[in-house]
């Protein structure tokens, strides 16, 4: 994204803080202009301890000279005052400001995100992500926090000395405003080669973050293979070639200020050369003078600084580059389309859902690799229970993203309740779902706090029924603090067990229209397993259930069970339908329950992952 673009962008984000800039740019330039004063009332001050009576003061009616010198200190504390002023209030307003913009560009950009399918977060590292949403929106505020005022600060001050000097002293003043436009060209210059070499730097600090991440997610498999030092190596690379690529970036932004002071110095002689000989021929009084060799430097040595802002504003641009890059990455799967109900404020759900699924000829594929599912069609009756089993790869976990609208169908249709769920209310289809996954995910917090995820607005008794039927209550109440028990991150402090129970726990809590369980019981043993079924049996009255299992006694109740392979129904039928049929599915029920099979079923049995 060009630059230019990136700070349009930027700034639409300030229209609602318009008068709050306003304010902060007033107080910026006057801020500015009042630091001129010091420099000019002690010009004043030279010319009246040298000309007394013919001061400038006293052409105002103030004859005698202490009088001058007291009228003059009072303005100098009058000025000092008025710039601590303007000092603390436009710094006040811009750091305000930058809060402001970070906040309300890091929640619309994660808010976005949010929106993204799982398609973009499998082609992006955590780390990355984590990069653009912090360290980039903060290398913004912090720009906005100093940068912006000291470039308004910079052209105030340029323009102020400027005109002041032609005011006073035309004659000599183009000498001092020579070496500005080369100033000027070179900073312009310098940005234009300095902007990618800052862009390389803000994805080597992404590349980084992935790597923490990465690290810190994972530190119980490195200590457990004793990889510290091999993961200590890569952590050094990443942070060598961040260092490399900064190191280009600073010899660019350094090499600069030599030419820089180059350029200033030959201004200032020039005034103090050619100032001092106005003097000498009686064409410009002391005070003058030395008021403007104190100002010569306030207008050249800004310059030197500009190239500081420039490095500045470089950093921030090429953070908001990927800010915007990943505000400008696409939907694929809106949230609003067309809403279950015609009107959006609603208690979910004003058309009650039966739960019946049916999926029509579907055929899927990630990006370029082989369809998963080839012309795949399946029917569930509302409030019926189905199982699936198959090998991995054979499409089962495919089935649940595209019935949670995670991936959208690419060949036929999947429906609920006859209607098209791509035409149905992104928000409304997932209400309706229960999902409880293999790889269970639970958050930083309190235990009632995760199984009430969700469903936000449960009370105590709500949360410890569904722990009850989750058989999670148990242990609940043995642990510390029973539910305000505080569990780590992905719920480290559990085992496996428990962190399934309390994810199941979770999707009875919010009482589905359709419950899927894939693997719900892979990490319990089997006396709670027995107990999970139990209480699932009673769960499940009255809604749809899909049971994605590779333990066969959990699903041997259901009302149908569906075999897949290579992305097709292999075989359907009630549990001792399957067995009848004395194939694929009949030579997995032998193996697992250790009986022994034929050679024509065990042939047929490697197509199928035994769990």
């Amino acid at each position: 994204m060009h630059p230019s673009r990136s700070l349009v962008r930027l700034l639409s984000y300030a229209r609602p803080y318009q008068a709050q800039i306003w304010g902060a740019i007033l107080c910026s330039i006057f801020r500015t202009l009042i630091d001129l004063a010091p420099p000019f009332l002690i010009g004043l001050a030279v010319d009246v301890v040298v000309e007394q009576e013919g001061s400038l003061i006293a052409g105002f009616g103030i004859q005698d000279p202490l009088a001058q010198l007291l009228l003059l200190s009072i303005l100098t504390i009058v000025a000092w005052g008025l710039e601590s002023l303007s000092q603390y209030l436009s710094e006040n307003l811009w750091r305000t400001l930058g809060q402001h913009l970070q906040h309300e560009l890091r929640v619309d950009t994660y808010n976005h995100m949010q929106q993204l399918d799982l398609a973009f977060f499998e082609d992006r590292s955590t780390g990355t992500l984590l990069s653009i949403l912090n360290d980039d929106i903060n290398q913004l505020e912090r720009f906005l926090g100093s940068g912006a005022d000291d470039v308004i600060g910079f052209f105030a001050r340029v323009l102020a000395v400027g005109l002041s000097f032609i005011i006073l002293a035309p004659g000599i003043a183009w000498f001092a405003i020579v070496p500005i436009p080369f100033i000027l060209w070179g900073t312009f210059l310098f940005q234009s080669r300095l902007g990618p070499r800052y862009d390389a730097v803000r994805n080597q600090a992404g590349l980084i973050s992935d790597r923490l991440a990465n690290n810190i997610s994972g530190i119980a498999t490195i200590k457990s293979f004793t990889a510290e030092d091999y993961e200590s190596d890569r952590v050094s690379q990443e942070s060598k070639a961040y260092l490399r690529g900064n190191q280009r970036a600073i010899t660019l932004s350094v090499a600069f200020q030599p030419v820089l002071r180059l350029l200033i110095l030959t201004g200032f002689v020039l005034t103090l050369y050619l100032g001092g000989r106005e003097v000498l021929l009686g064409q410009l009084s002391v005070g003058t003078y030395g008021f403007m060799v104190f100002i010569v430097e306030d207008l050249l040595w800004p310059f030197t600084e500009l190239s500081d802002i420039m490095v500045e504003y470089q950093r921030a641009m090429a953070s908001v580059r990927r800010v915007m890059g990943l505000l400008d990455t696409p939907v694929a799967i809106p949230y609003r389309t067309c809403p279950v109900s015609p009107s959006e404020q609603r208690s979910f759900p004003l058309v009650p859902i039966k739960g019946e699924v049916a999926l029509h000829a579907i055929t899927f594929a990630y990006n370029q690799h082989p369809p998963v599912l080839k012309d795949l069609s399946l029917y569930i009756p509302a409030k019926a229970t189905v199982g699936i089993v198959g090998a991995t790869g054979s499409g089962k976990s495919t089935l649940v993203k595209l019935l949670l609208r995670f991936y959208d169908v690419q060949q036929g249709a999947l429906t609920i309740d006859g209607t098209d769920i791509r035409k149905i209310n992104l928000v409304d289809l997932r209400r309706c779902i229960g999902w409880v996954s293999q790889d269970v995910y639970l958050f930083h917090g309190s235990v009632a706090e995760n199984i009430s995820y969700g469903t936000f607005a449960a009370t105590r008794e709500q949360i410890t029924q569904a722990a009850k039927l989750a058989e999670a209550h148990a242990f609940i109440e043995r642990l510390p603090e029973s539910y305000d028990t505080i569990i780590g991150e992905r719920g480290q402090k559990l085992s496996g067990g428990q962190r399934q129970r309390l994810a199941l726990a979770r999707a009875i809590l919010k009482d589905p229209a359709i419950l899927i369980l894939d693997e719900a019981t892979s990490a319990v043993d089997n006396e709670t397993e027995a107990a999970i079924q139990k209480s699932l049996d009673k769960v499940i009255q009255g809604r749809t259930t899909i049971a994605i299992a590779h333990r066969l006694s959990t699903i041997r109740n259901a009302d149908c069970i569906f075999v897949m392979q290579n992305g097709q129904i292999l075989e359907k039928g009630t549990h001792d339908e399957l067995l009848q049929l004395s194939s694929v599915y009949a030579g997995l029920w032998s193996l697992q329950q250790g009986t022994g099979c034929t050679s024509t079923t065990c042939a047929d049995d490697r197509a199928v992952d035994p769990g």
